[in-house]
């Protein structure tokens, strides 16, 4: 063990799922940073401050765990921080093509980068954050998806 590993993502807003393919890569890795992207081509629902905020209160017993933003190239943020290695979480196979895409992308601008993929527990392997999002605006219960602290956000957010 003894390695670090970055999970980087958009956590918009994050769940279940994300949160055991963090539990997992501590058990691999020891450390784990997850990694806030600020800059993304999607529009999410929650600020940076929110999803980093949101992440911290579900991770605060889990040892190992840092949560920061970033802003720029994954590979980049992984070399600032001395690793060589990005968790990425595979739900169904549906994830696998643009996630196989993105690793083979990450490894031309850096090499010595690798991706490993983690599959959440099968409870959690259909779970979307946009899914989520959907069902929480049509009035849905999440508690079995996310945390308290997001089902009440998500709540507040979309009854407006």
């Amino acid at each position: 063990m003894c390695q670090k590993a970055i999970y980087p993502g958009t956590f918009d807003p994050v769940t279940y799922g994300h949160i055991d393919v963090i539990k997992r890569a501590v058990k691999l890795f020891g450390e784990v940073i997850v990694a806030v992207a600020k800059n993304t081509s999607k529009t999410p629902l929650f600020s940076v401050k929110e999803r980093v905020d949101f992440i911290k209160k579900a991770v605060k017993d889990i040892p190992g765990v840092t949560v920061v933003s970033f802003d720029g190239l994954v590979v980049d943020f992984a070399s600032k921080n001395k690793t060589n290695i990005v968790v990425r979480g595979l739900r169904m196979i549906s994830d696998f093509e643009y996630e196989f895409q993105m690793a083979l992308t990450n490894r031309k601008f850096n090499d010595s980068v690798e991706t490993i993929f983690l599959m959440p527990s099968q409870d959690y392997s259909y779970v979307s954050s946009k899914l989520l999002k959907e069902a929480a605006s049509l009035g849905a219960k999440l508690s079995c998806f996310v945390p308290a602290c997001v089902e009440v956000a998500l709540k507040k957010k979309l009854s407006h």
